[in-house]
């Protein structure tokens, strides 16, 4: 039996290969399905690369879709198995962290606003709470970042002792806390004040003070200590 041959970039007329024109044009001229194809690298019997890109993105509808789409949902699409949708989610987060000061050396933190600067692209356009511990070493400076829960779109659930055995791990010498509102209002809800007192007095016992719990939303960033919540 014949086995199924697997269509590339290369059985595309060599004007339309994505390969190419990123080299001939560079990576700006390309489109997104052509840049998916170069990630990709082969399609399906029937179907080219750049088809099965323009399906995943029909799929989608658009790039920020895709990157929060899990490797199962991917998979859905006729032409992206497990392998492909691993390469596309590591392409996408390795372009996230370009932006992202906790991948290079940061400045100390002086202000809220630094503070999110190591989560914001993480939290952008996220459907559920998401709540992140930032690190900081003794001179105020991110050296680590832990996702510690995903809640539901209403609360998430922390345990202070797993909070701090991450922070422990991490030789922190202070935690700063982060989560987002996904309904975009940026008031801080009684769990969250009653779930800051327990984590303010946690670290206290353990020695790694607390130094903030911000709130963000995509319209902007509350911080409890500045409101005198901490």
């Amino acid at each position: 039996m014949t086995a199924e041959r697997s269509y590339t970039v290369r059985d595309l007329p060599l004007s339309d290969r994505p390969r190419e024109r990123l080299q001939r044009l560079g990576a700006e001229a390309l489109s997104t399905a052509e840049l998916l194809a170069i990630i990709m690298g082969s399609g399906t019997h029937g179907d080219s690369v750049l088809m099965t890109s323009q399906k995943l993105l029909s799929e989608f509808g658009n790039l920020q879709n895709i990157a929060q789409a899990t490797v199962a949902e991917m998979s859905t699409v006729r032409g992206i198995g497990k392998a492909k949708a691993l390469q596309i989610k590591a392409a996408l987060e390795l372009a996230n962290r370009l932006g992202d000061p906790d991948y290079r050396s940061g400045e100390p933190v002086q202000s809220p606003q630094e503070a999110i600067k190591s989560v914001q692209s993480k939290l952008k356009g996220k459907k559920k709470e998401h709540f992140y511990m930032l690190c900081l070493d003794t001179r105020n400076r991110v050296n680590n970042t832990n996702q510690v829960s995903v809640g539901n779109l209403d609360s998430s659930i922390v345990h202070p002792r797993e909070v701090f055995k991450d922070a422990i791990s991490a030789y922190a010498s202070t935690v700063i806390f982060v989560h987002n509102h996904p309904s975009g209002d940026l008031e801080p809800s009684s769990e969250d004040i009653n779930l800051t007192k327990r984590l303010v007095e946690a670290g206290e016992l353990l020695g790694i003070p607390v130094l903030d719990h911000i709130i963000v939303s995509d319209r902007g960033f509350t911080s409890l200590k500045s409101r005198n919540l901490i």
